[in-house]
């Protein structure tokens, strides 16, 4: 019972250790992790996906580029259709918001070059779930009590082992 403690307690801060690594060392590099809430961009970038962004100089902006931006009430990562320099805005759209005749919606609003906090450089499908789960005040007391009861179960085993030790 002692051994299957142990191997689920270094399971777990291995795992923690890991998460902990993706969610916080690439920004050390520039690069801001963000949760894909959407489907706006499947089957690019899943709903549920963490994706990494790297700031870029929005005059170098091009037709095609993913762009990740802040609408005042969420940050969304969309295509960049039109480009405008003299307003320094970019026109986006979600490339799987489509009409009824299939076309790609363009975004109502275009997005100002100083809204844009940069270009998605990479994305782990699914991470972002448990960064979401992890961030919420039930995740954290999950965590929390895991990792509570990990130590209490392995101080129970380790006092059973010195009782027995102690009584040969």
């Amino acid at each position: 019972m002692a051994r299957l403690i142990n191997i689920i307690t270094w399971l777990f801060i291995g795992i923690s250790l890991i998460l902990t690594a993706l969610f916080t060392i690439p920004s050390l590099f520039g690069y801001m992790p963000y949760v894909v809430l959407s489907g706006s961009m499947e089957p690019v970038y899943p709903v549920g996906s963490l994706i990494y962004v790297a700031p870029v100089d929005a005059n170098s902006l091009e037709p095609g580029d993913a762009i990740t931006f802040d609408r005042n009430d969420a940050v969304v990562t969309h295509q960049v259709y039109e480009v405008n320099a003299d307003s320094k805005t970019v026109m986006t759209q979600g490339v799987a918001n489509v009409d009824s005749d299939g076309s790609i919606m363009h975004d109502v609003e275009p997005v100002s070059f100083s809204q844009v906090l940069g270009t998605p450089v990479f994305c782990i499908p699914y991470l972002g779930y448990v960064n979401v789960f992890c961030t919420t005040m039930p995740g954290i007391l999950i965590v929390a009590l895991v990792a509570l009861a990990l130590i209490a179960a392995s101080y129970a085993t380790s006092g059973m082992r010195r009782k027995a030790a102690a009584a040969q």
